[in-house]
């Protein structure tokens, strides 16, 4: 102990006790933040932290032995002498105190309240000489106060002493030795951990330890030597520290621990903070030293003379020695700031790391103790030491502040392991990886880079960064291990085709991918990989867009599977490959959620003159930009092209009949990929128009049109063609309105033929025979039309027009004969209204129409002569019940027109879809439905025909 280093932790400051505490100081306690002194002369003194006498009352009449201030209760607990009469002789006595409350409210020095007055010594605890005196706080309002007497035992009460609801029980200390003498004991500490319960008792010859949590406390024998004095104290590990002359030791449940050995008397004994607290005596010398011990790191804190003391107390942070002059010593720890300052002058690191350590101070600041310990080796060159104590900063310390320090010394190997632990601890940065790698690729350390990069442990480093540095050092089988490891497959696939052209093996590792990340892959490096292995990498491509092997039939699952329109891109130089997955792909799945897009990609392919790669279909539908890039690379491959499987075509005539062949595919997707009961085909008919316009594909315009029902168009196709016979037999197909086509297209026909320039009597003839038969057009615009050709006589239509002209003729005949049947009606009627309005009738009918029975009276008579009885018309005796079922049908059909004159809509609908819509018009004027209109107005007048009415 004497070859310990001793510091000056510590400073002292003396404070006198104030003069109004008269007589000698007996006992004291602290808590709450103050200082309680109990004198000779009965009375109790309360200190403030600058031992100010705050308070003092009277707790004995006679004299205050021990006391005790509780921690969690304002309570004080006092065992004093109060005298008795009679006899004459003090009684020892146990009081408790609410220092919150006062009996006087007028006093500043009135006592406080006295909660309960116990007397210690009974007929069943006999009095004898308290030597040692704790108190322990259970669960408010519980305490338990433990008297060590002189005669060996221990009274215990235990309770609510204010409400006097206790028990009391005696403990006895064994000797050990039967028939000897019992021993005083000098010292009392309670252990509670957890439920254990347990009392420590001290003797000169003995120390045990009592469980007190038991219904019944038993005891133990921990030692069979104890202390003569009353040098006890409580670790705050709940050890139970004796002093004796040759040492200080320490006792746990199960015995002795460790002991301190040094020399002195040990007349007081204290723990703070972890400190060891020693008031020594010199046997030689007779003066007293104060120690303060500081176990863990093995050096005195503090040491100082002191003159004899009468008390130790621990109180704000602060440990108190009350000496027998009546003054005190208050010594106060300075700092963690001074006293590392302190060691730092004396170059003493390693005390500091130590100390800073033990008194679990922040991080940050042992890193700082640390920081500055490594500097001072640095200084001295010991760079390894040195290091050692960074690497013991690293995750408060800067990397920078330490890398810095050996790049300049050149120390790489150091360096290295610096990095090595920053890996370890998960601190390091892109930055330090990519150091640390550099390390070891120029000392060359293969074995510590494979320790590091194939470590089985999860990697505690950036790694693309990793990747990167050993891709740039040509370390590519470590690049690639990290890679796979991690899970980054771009880069694996990276390294394997752009760095060591091993196609294969990176068609395997794809294989080996989950479909997701499979398809990322393939979309970022399938250029390379259609490039060099086409056919694997169209497997690949089916695998994800097909599931082979598994049933693709149920629409969501079909969903959930890649497009291959997602791949589209990287067929950019490669269209023949594109075409053959495509075909591949619409073979296999039938109803892809994609197929417009794909049926648009495959129409253009097929299409393609010189198979180009797809641009329009995929114009702004697809984000990469490199649809679009090198076509005209594609399309200057036309003499001697190229196509990915290898085969190349380099004859015209070959050429030819490879277009001819993907034109007959295109044909046949245009045709089944427009289902007959589907109004829309599975593709984009605007795009397939464009197409087959640009590329000249009349097969696939003439169908498109004709499932358009574009009737003109399809024509057109064949006049642009000159096509003559195809034209007509167009016609034939197409301009049957029986079967749902156009009519008019053989007027379009006429017109082009009369607009021709050439002799075509042939096709003309028959064109006008069909336009005969149907009463297309008036023999006038058929003269009119083909009037324009000079290479037409007129014998080509002499046949036509003498037929016309006799049908003419047999309609105007008829014609007469109806007008004049007509007006030789309208005579009569006109004669018979005239005969009415001026002339009598007379009814001669003797029979009812309606009966048959010979007529009576009453009876009615109709204009039409027709005559009724009375009771056979029943309440309709207006009309005539023969004729108005006749009558009311005339004026429906009366209401009819004047109701479809007023819709035009359905007028003009029947001249537009009539042959002769002159004829129409006629009807209408011959109906009366069209009438004269009234100047200045815009409506029709309604008719004004006498008959109009219908009246008799």
């Amino acid at each position: 102990m004497y070859q310990w280093r001793k510091f000056d932790f510590f400073e002292e400051k003396k404070i006198k006790i104030p003069e109004e505490i008269e007589g000698g100081i007996q006992c004291c306690s602290s808590g709450r933040g103050r200082i309680v002194l109990g004198s000779q002369d009965g009375t109790v003194s309360l200190l403030d932290r600058t031992l100010q006498l705050h308070r003092s009352f009277p707790a004995h009449s006679a004299s205050v032995l021990l006391l005790q201030q509780l921690k969690q209760r304002n309570f004080l607990v006092t065992v004093g002498e109060d005298e008795q009469m009679p006899p004459q002789q003090a009684a020892v006595c146990l009081k408790v105190f609410d220092l919150d409350k006062r009996q006087e409210e007028e006093s500043s020095s009135s006592s406080p309240e006295c909660l309960q007055i116990l007397r210690i010594f009974t007929n069943q605890f006999p009095e004898a000489k308290i030597t040692s005196f704790v108190v322990f706080e259970e669960a408010p309002p519980i305490i338990f106060i433990a008297l060590g007497l002189d005669n060996g035992c221990i009274y215990c009460i235990q309770g609510d002493i204010a409400r006097e609801r206790i028990k009391r029980f005696k403990l006895e200390v064994d000797s050990g030795q039967p028939g000897k003498t019992k021993s005083a004991i000098t010292g009392l500490g309670f252990r509670v951990d957890g439920q254990a319960f347990q009392l420590f008792a001290v003797t000169s010859s003995s120390v045990s330890l009592f469980n007190l949590h038991a219904q019944t406390p038993t005891g133990q024998t921990l030692d069979h030597i104890g202390s003569e004095t009353a040098s006890v104290a409580m670790s705050d590990r709940l050890e139970l520290i004796i002093g004796r002359p040759e040492a200080v030791y320490f006792y746990e449940v199960d015995g002795r621990g460790p002991c301190w050995a040094f020399e002195g008397e040990k007349k007081f004994l204290g723990w703070f903070r972890g400190y060891l607290l020693c008031v020594i005596a010199d046997q030689r010398t007779g003066k007293n030293t104060f120690n303060i011990y500081d176990l863990k790191n093995r050096l005195i804190a503090h040491s100082i003379a002191v003159q004899e003391v009468s008390h130790m107390l621990c109180e704000w942070g602060t440990i108190v020695l009350i000496m027998a002059d009546k003054s005190a010593l208050f010594i106060v720890e300075k700092d963690m700031e001074s006293k590392l300052d302190l060691l730092f002058k004396k170059n003493l690191y390693t005390v500091a790391i130590n100390l800073v350590q033990s008194q679990q101070a922040d991080a940050v600041a042992t890193a700082e103790v640390l920081r500055k310990y490594g500097d001072h080796l640095y200084s001295k060159q010991d760079y390894d030491e040195a290091m050692a104590q960074y690497i013991l900063t690293i995750g408060h310390l800067e990397p920078s502040y330490v890398i810095q320090k050996f790049l300049d010394a050149q120390r790489i190997y150091n360096l290295t392991n610096y990095l090595e632990k920053l890996h370890e601890k998960g601190l390091a940065s892109k930055d330090h990886t990519t150091l640390l790698l550099n390390c070891y690729t120029k000392l060359k350390d293969v074995d510590k880079l494979d320790l590091f990069i194939k470590s089985e442990d999860e990697h505690k480093f950036d790694v693309e960064t990793a990747i990167r540095v050993c891709r740039a050092a040509n370390y590519h089988e470590h690049a690639m291990y990290v890679a796979k490891k991690s899970g980054k497959h771009e880069w694996y696939l990276k390294i394997l085709l752009e760095d060591l052209d091993r196609y294969d093996e990176a068609l395997q590792y794809i294989n080996s991918l989950d479909p997701s990340q499979a398809g990322l892959t393939v979309e970022e490096y399938g250029k390379i990989l259609v490039e060099h292995k086409p056919k694997e990498t169209i497997q690949i491509l089916m695998r994800l867009c097909t599931e082979e092997g598994e049933s693709a039939k149920g629409g969501t699952f079909i969903t959930m599977l890649p497009s291959p329109v997602d791949f589209l891109n990287i067929f950019v130089h490669h269209p023949q490959s594109l075409m053959e997955f495509l075909e591949k792909y619409t073979n296999k799945v039938k109803d892809s959620p994609a197929q417009v897009e794909i049926h648009n990609t495959l129409m253009e392919l097929y299409l393609s003159h010189d198979l180009d790669f797809p641009s329009l279909s995929q114009t702004g539908s697809n984000e990469n930009g490199d649809l679009g890039t090198n076509r005209g690379s594609n399309a200057a491959a036309t003499t001697s092209r190229t196509v990915s499987n290898g085969n190349v075509l380099s004859d015209d005539a070959n050429e030819e009949k490879y277009r001819k062949e993907r034109r007959r595919k295109g044909l046949i997707l245009l045709k089944n990929a427009w289902p007959a009961e589907q109004e829309q085909p599975l593709y984009d008919v605007d795009l397939a128009i464009i197409l087959c316009e640009m590329n000249s594909f009349k097969e696939g315009l003439l169908y498109l049109y004709e499932k358009l029902k574009l009737y003109k168009e399809v024509i057109a196709c064949y006049m642009q063609a000159h096509d003559h016979e195809g034209l007509i037999a167009c016609c034939k197909r197409l301009g049957d309105s029986g079967k749902g086509g156009d009519p008019s297209l053989w007027a379009d026909l006429l017109k082009y033929f009369g607009e021709l320039g050439e002799d075509c009597s042939k096709e003309v003839k028959e064109v006008l025979t069909y336009i005969e038969r149907d009463d297309m057009l008036p023999p006038i615009i058929v003269l009119q039309t083909l009037s324009r050709n000079p290479c037409l006589t007129l014998s080509v239509i002499k046949d036509y027009i003498a037929r016309k002209l006799e049908k003419e003729s047999k309609l105007i005949d008829e014609d007469r004969i109806a007008i004049e049947k007509y007006q030789e009606e309208t005579s009569t009627m006109r004669k018979e209204i005239q005969d009415l309005r001026t002339n009598a009738r007379i009814f001669q009918l003797s029979k009812c129409t309606a009966c048959t029975f010979t007529l009576d009276l009453p009876a009615v008579h109709f204009m039409c002569m027709h005559s009724f009885h009375q009771r056979c018309l029943g309440d309709n005796e207006k009309e005539c019940p023969e004729c108005a079922p006749e009558y009311r049908s005339v004026l429906e059909t009366k209401r009819n027109l004047e109701q479809n004159s007023k819709t035009q809509d359905y007028f003009f609908q029947q001249v537009r879809s009539s042959k002769n819509g002159f004829s129409v018009i006629a009807e209408y004027f011959g109906k009366g439905i069209i009438s004269k209109t009234n100047k200045g107005s815009s409506e029709a007048v309604k008719p004004t025909n006498d008959y109009s009415n219908g009246s008799f």
